[in-house]
């Protein structure tokens, strides 16, 4: 693997800090599907990007393809900039903290 794939996996192992099982079951709620754009009711962006983010984490490093590396950098660079933009006041019950999770980041665990 190319140094720059590694370090792509390696930036996605660390932004993303659920892990598939925690992820799925998060998907499942409420508060996880309230958040996020739609587009005439449709699942939201970042719901979808949860379901990709668990089919990526449960693949052997071998078996990854151009989607899943294209993939792994939008959730990089989601998480950087939405992290980026964290509230002032407490964060659990936010849609900010929502839509990181949607993407397999909890910032509750930093």
């Amino acid at each position: 693997m190319a140094t720059d794939t590694q370090q792509l996996i390696q930036d996605f192992r660390q932004a993303v800090n659920m892990t598939p099982k925690q992820l799925e079951q998060w998907l499942e709620t409420e508060e996880s599907q309230s958040v996020g754009q739609k587009k005439e009711g449709d699942e939201s962006t970042g719901h979808q990007s949860g379901r990709k983010i668990v089919e990526i984490l449960r693949k052997n490093k071998s078996d990854y393809g151009d989607r899943d590396f294209d993939h792994m950098q939008k959730v990089v660079s989601y998480i950087k900039r939405h992290a980026a933009q964290r509230p002032d006041k407490e964060i659990e019950s936010t849609p900010w903290r929502y839509s990181l999770m949607n993407w397999g980041h909890d910032p509750m665990r930093e």
